[in-house]
């Protein structure tokens, strides 16, 4: 009689729109991979263009979700609890993550077509669409089991794309790199999930967060030690420091677009992995995460820029190198808020707060990626000097460029970044937090002279004789939507900034 209940309450319903985004990114990886096998070598570019076409379709299906909130998988019974939700927190970041991916993708068209010797293209494409399939996934997760999959799915792609060149060792050593941090991080996290749910008895993060309060004695002191496990874990994946040493020598070695690729998307999976953990599945131990992340924050934005300061401009690399250090900088700003939530009841508010301001990071970022795509066809070494008078013989790329930077720094015209930093701001003296306010202060004003440094670079006299930097169509278009989406940011920040003032969840 028992048995019938018991087996009701495991039949799980699918809801196939829910799902859709992230299941045609996979099923699009998938024919790419197939496709390759038929395909002849003179004709590789159309799988270029299958991929980009399959991930802006699987960004057209977020717009049938926005009618509501969905959720599948779910069990029955009276404990009903899904394993995927598809609310406003998980269409965001799937938005981010499948644009970010859209944007890496089409600067890869260009790439693929340069080293097409060093760089298989099917397995490239297949990488590149399993690993967004996989981010896009984990906003979504709403257990444990679920979230560590997406996690991995997302990740263990990244590592084989770090080092996809063909005998080059610098992409060998930085992919090497790359994938022993995440083996770590993967492997202190899954203990941690372990032991949450041997204290809990539960994966759903919505029952965890109503059973942690009443784990006593020897399991309180298990799910402590499962938090604090779990939480490092997701660190790894943001970068924070002292977590953070894989990221200049991996995005050095990495193609240039899988660099941008890991800058904005490999990012959003681990901020928004560490949301769905502390905020939905942790709110009960917020005394511990809030002060830990604070901490992270305030070590991480400091030593990110303080890094980026010291990348001397001549040095081989260094443009990408101060990028990445500076992406290690702005993984602390995005930690404030969530910090924030630890101390303020509004924890929704927080966190959208570290949303908006991702939103602005993407799209500016990917633009200064996509730039340095563009110099790095004609200057191999990619130094912050080759930029030189980049006015004088490409206007429109020097202009884009200085514009990306600002909107980085928190300065006019960028005005999209001086809103997001406000927001960030407020989030922690909202919260109390006026000492790590301070610290964010300045780090700001130490990102400002290598940011501004580089910006005037580019309008001084070209030294010898200046390099003509030819875009073709696929980072054309790339530098066209990521222009775009920062000016119309910056003409109508509320377009993210509402995130910041009503919340997600």
């Amino acid at each position: 009689m028992s048995a019938q209940p018991l087996a009701e309450s495991l039949v799980q319903s699918v809801d196939w729109l829910a799902i859709a985004p992230p299941t045609l990114a996979a099923v699009v990886a998938l024919a790419v991979l197939v496709a390759d096998l038929f395909v002849p070598e003179s004709r590789k570019a159309v799988l270029g263009w299958v991929s980009v076409a399959g991930l802006a379709a699987a960004t057209a299906l977020l717009l049938p979700l926005l009618d509501g909130d969905r959720s599948t998988f779910c069990t029955g019974g009276h404990a009903r609890a899904c394993s995927y939700t598809a609310d406003r927190f998980t269409l965001v970041i799937q938005f981010l993550v499948l644009g970010g991916a859209l944007l890496a993708a089409l600067l890869s068209v260009t790439h693929l077509d340069d080293e097409r010797r060093r760089v298989p293209a099917g397995e490239f494409w297949f990488l590149l669409l399993s690993s967004a399939a996989g981010a896009a996934l984990l906003p979504a997760s709403r257990d444990l089991a679920t979230l560590i999959v997406a996690l991995e799915v997302a990740s263990l792609p990244a590592f084989a794309l770090v080092g996809i060149r063909h005998g080059d060792k610098r992409s060998s050593e930085a992919a090497l790199k790359f994938f022993l941090s995440s083996v770590t991080a993967t492997a202190v996290g899954l203990m941690g999930v372990s032991f949450v749910y041997a204290s809990t008895g539960t994966l759903y993060l919505t029952q965890v967060a109503q059973r942690l309060p009443h784990t006593g004695g020897q399991l309180h002191t298990l799910a402590q030690t499962g938090v604090v496990l779990t939480l490092v874990g997701f660190a790894f994946k943001t970068a924070a420091v002292p977590f953070h040493f894989w990221v200049p020598d991996t995005y050095v070695g990495a193609p240039l677009p899988v660099a941008a690729y890991l800058s904005v998307v490999g990012k959003a999976v681990g901020f928004s992995g560490l949301i769905l953990v502390t905020v939905v599945a942790f709110p009960s131990y917020a005394d511990v995460w809030g002060p830990a992340l604070a901490a992270l924050a305030a070590l991480t934005m400091t030593v990110g820029n303080v890094a980026a300061l010291r990348q001397q401009a001549t040095r081989a690399y260094s443009a990408v190198r101060l990028l990445a250090w500076s992406s290690v900088g702005q993984a602390g700003y995005l930690l404030v808020p969530i910090a924030a939530a630890g101390y303020t009841e509004d924890a929704q508010k927080a966190i959208g707060s570290t949303v908006a301001y991702a939103l602005m990071y993407a799209a500016v970022n990917l633009g200064a990626f996509a730039v340095a795509a563009l110099v790095g066809r004609g200057r191999a070494l990619n130094r912050i000097s080759d930029y030189r008078g980049l006015y004088a013989t490409n206007p429109l790329s020097a202009l884009l460029l200085a514009f990306f930077l600002l909107c980085l720094a928190g300065l006019p015209p960028g005005v999209i970044g001086l809103f997001a930093k406000v927001t960030v701001f407020s989030a922690a003296v909202d919260a109390g937090l006026g000492w790590l306010a301070v610290v964010m202060a300045v780090n700001v004003v130490i990102a400002l002279f290598y940011y501004l440094q580089w910006t005037a670079l580019l309008f001084r006299a070209p030294e010898g004789e200046p390099a003509r930097h030819r875009a073709p169509a696929p980072l054309t278009a790339a530098l066209a939507l990521t222009g775009v989406l920062g000016l119309a940011l910056s003409g109508a920040p509320q377009l993210v900034l509402r995130f910041a003032a009503t919340g997600l969840f």
